[in-house]
Formats: C-alpha cells, structure tokens, sequence
C-alpha cells in the first residue's frame, strides 16, 4: 500500500502543470473572482495537483472529508451507494467542493467518481488556518459556497421526496382502480356472453307456443320469484350450499336438464326449492326446462349488470377522493372540513390499510378552516403513512379531530413500538431518519413541521410502546393567515 501511494505521488509530480499554468486556471473559477496575484500564486503554491482519468473512484459514502478541492477541469459525481442511485451532488469545473473551512461535514454522503478526465487542486484540512490567514476573503467565500450547497441538497432531497411519495400514491391508486376496472371488465365480457345466451333461451321459450293464459302465470311466477330473490340478497343469512343441493334434488326429480347449472344460480339468488313447486303444476319437463334456463340466465345477466355498475361507482369515487385529496380545479385557500380531509387521505392508501384497524373519532359539528387544502394532506399523509410504517401495515391507528379552545386538534395514533426517547427531539429535524437506508430520507416531519408553521399552528408528538400520537393544533380562525 505505501508503495502504490508512492508510485501515485511520483506520477502526480511527474505530471504537476507549472504554476503560471495553474495560476491561469485558477483565475477561471468564478468562486475566487477578484483575488490579488499573490493570493493565486499561494492557492496554485500550496494546492496538491491531482489527475485523474474519467471513472476514476475519490472516495465512499462514509469516508472521512479531509480536504478542500478546487476542480480546475472534468467533472465529479456524487451518489448515495445505498438508495436512489441519482446523483445526491455533482461538481463541475471551475467548482471548489469537498471539506471547506467552517464546515461542519466529517464524512463524505456518497462515492465520489469522475466522469471525465480531471484535474483539481486538494488542499487538507490542516493548511485551513494559514489558507484564512493569506486569503482573508476565503472565509467568507467559502461560507457562501456552504449556504448555496445546503441550498441545492435540500431542494434535491426535497424533490425526492416528493417524487417518492407520488410514488407511493400513484402505487395506491393504480392498486385500487385496477380491481374494479378488472371486475368491469370481467363483468363485460361476461353480460356479451350471457346476452347471447339469453336471446338463445328467448327463442326456445317461444317455441313452447304457450297460450296467454300459462303465458301469463309463468310471467307472474318469474315476477314474484325475482322479488323474493331481491328480499334474500337483501336480508342475507341464506345458506346457499344447502339451498343448491335441494334445488338439485327437484330438479333431476322432475326432469329439468341441466340441473347442475341451474341449481347454483337460483340457489345464490336466494331462491329454495319450495318456489319451483307452481312451475311443477303449470308445465311439463321440457318447458320446466327452457323456462328455468331462460330465468337463471336472467339472474346471471343482472348479476353481472350489478357487478358493473358497482365497479364503476368505485371508480368514480375513487377519482372524486383524487380530486378532494388535490384540491383539483379549486382556489389555493380552501374552507377545508378537516375529518373530510381525512377519510379522503385514507381513501388514498387502501392499498396499506387491508390488515390495519382504522379508528375514526370526530367530535360532531367542528368547523371548517380556511387552509391550503392540498397541502393539509401532505400532513395528514406523512403521519397517517408514519403511522403504518411503525405498525408494518398490521395492527391499529386511530384519527381523532376535535376542538381545543380556538385551536382545532388533530391526533394520530398508531400502537406500534413507539419512537426512543433520545430521538424524539430530533425526528422534525430535516434528514434525520430512523427508516433503515434507502427507505426513507428524513423529509417528511420536516415538511409537516413546515406546513403546520405556515398555517399558525404547531406539532408535537408523545410516544410510548404501543401508544404514539402526532399532535398537530390549527388556528380555527385564519383570517389574518395568508
């Protein structure tokens, strides 16, 4: 290892620029506009030159920072090596990065590599209190160029952030539109078949060439059946399996062909064996037949009809919550009913709550507040989305919304392991995450935290195993708010 840092050093040197080529290069980075030649000649002096070809690894996420670089040509990327694999900072040329004076970084975020042929300059930490002594305005560049980085990392987490929880619900979304787009679908192409059925079954019950009078009775017979079936399906506790086995046992008793496809029908529509008994007097085998197919393949074509109209309704909702949930087409400030708000966020993660016990406690008649409504469900959704991260998507969580003096309260519990008590003070702090890598980064208390400020209110919360509660109090009068 010595000798590999040896051989790089001798190369290095062999192939350093002389220093008017450095100073040169030095006066085209626009952070260092307006040095005196001495102040160049110390940078280009005292600065390591530093080569490297493009695809050439710098360093790891979790390296100690140990020097200041000034990137006099290429380009230098840096990137998370567990998460997203976008790039967290890049660094062009004419660009100065790495540890700067006043800065508190002690480990690098990401790997560092090129992507072009570069060449920089490197100064260690150690040469930062002379450096300030020959350049005095270094301190205060190098306090600009720390605000403008902390300025772009954030905005690219932010983002990130953003774009992950977009994810999240467009995942939610396409989770719960695509089952009953499918069962309409389903249903569709079932009702085509069935239809075609039915006609079939039509003309078989013409060619029984009845008089009106049996005609008539047959009618009346299916009308009174159909009513009984609607009463069944509306009261339920029918045992069907008991009823098709029955049903099947009259059937093949008189005749009726095709018991085994009736039976099922008329036993789920609710209907017993008893109410065949009429058709029994009125027809013969052959009729009892036609009649019972056309009937039951009736009761299949509304069944689908039903499954249809069921489904599309679940779609409509569906884009109605999308709508209330973005505030879609809709002024900034809202009068915003809160427990609406609410059940709409959840409405938006069905997708999560299928093993979850959800808790509504509304306090009757709270009034509404002027808000930014799409931005109130960002809050409702990191906590409510916190909530089923502590519980894994299995146990409980409970929505309280009340008022509390001139304040409107909000709570969310879950009972899941609860936060330790050393983190508590720091979970509304930007970045600060106990999510393992790559599941999270450490945004969304701090944009809650955010959204809440900017609406007069603020947010707390108390945990305790099995017991955590988000705590977030809005003005009820907002007028002076905006």
């Amino acid at each position: 290892m010595e000798q590999l840092i040896t051989d790089r050093n001798v190369s290095a040197v062999e192939n350093a620029a002389p220093l008017p080529q450095v100073i040169c290069a030095l006066k085209k980075v626009t952070q260092l506009n307006g040095l005196t030649d001495p102040e160049y000649e110390w940078l280009a002096r005292y600065g390591e030159q530093r080569f490297e070809p493009a695809g050439a690894v710098l360093f790891h996420e979790g390296d100690p920072a140990e020097r200041m670089t000034i990137l006099l040509k290429g380009e230098i990327h840096v990137r998370r090596e567990r998460g997203a694999a976008d790039a967290l900072f890049i660094g062009r040329s004419g660009q100065i990065t790495g540890l700067l004076p006043f800065s508190r970084m002690k480990f690098y975020g990401g790997m560092g590599y090129t992507t072009a042929d570069s060449w920089a300059l490197d100064y260690d930490r150690s040469l930062f209190p002379e450096m300030l002594t020959a350049i005095p305005s270094m301190g205060q560049r190098c306090v600009g160029i720390l605000l403008d980085r902390v300025r772009e990392v954030t905005r690219m987490e932010q983002q990130t952030e953003k774009l992950t929880a977009l994810g999240k619900l467009a995942a939610n979304l396409a989770h719960e539109l695509n089952n009953p787009a499918s069962a309409a679908q389903r249903a569709a192409g079932g009702l085509l078949d069935e239809l075609r059925i039915y006609g079939h079954e039509k003309y078989k019950l013409g060619s029984l060439c009845m008089d009106d009078s049996k005609l008539q009775q047959v009618r009346n017979w299916q009308d009174s059946i159909s009513a009984i079936a609607r009463e069944r399906q509306q009261t339920g506790g029918v045992d069907v399996s008991l009823q098709e086995d029955g049903i099947y046992s009259w059937l093949a008793a008189h005749g009726v062909e095709n018991a085994w496809q009736i039976a099922p029908e008329l036993a789920e529509a609710g209907i017993c064996a008893d109410h065949l008994a009429p058709l029994a007097d009125l027809l013969d085998a052959r009729a009892t037949t036609v009649v019972l197919s056309q009937f039951s393949s009736s009761l299949r074509a509304e069944r689908m009809t039903e499954a249809m109209i069921d489904s599309t309704a679940r779609i409509f909702d569906l884009i109605k919550a999308i709508k209330d949930y973005s505030y879609m087409d809709q002024a900034p400030i809202q009068e915003i009913d809160v427990p609406r708000a609410l059940d709409t966020t959840l409405s938006m993660m069905q997708l999560r709550l299928q093993h979850v016990e959800v808790v509504r406690t509304y306090a009757p008649d709270l009034p509404c507040i002027n808000a930014y409504g799409s931005e109130l469900n960002q809050v409702w959704t990191a906590l409510i989305e916190n909530a089923l991260d502590a519980i894994q998507d299995n146990g409980r969580i409970e929505l309280k919304a009340l008022a509390s003096g001139d304040l409107l309260l909000v709570e969310v519990w879950d009972n899941g392991p609860g936060i330790p008590a050393e983190d508590q003070d720091r979970i509304f702090e930007p970045f600060f995450t106990t999510k393992p890598p790559g599941k999270g980064l450490g945004l969304g208390l701090d944009v809650v935290m955010r959204i809440v400020r900017k609406h007069r209110g603020f947010v707390r919360v108390q945990s305790a195993p099995g017991a955590t509660c988000f705590q977030v109090r809005l003005p009820l009068q907002q007028l002076q708010a905006y």
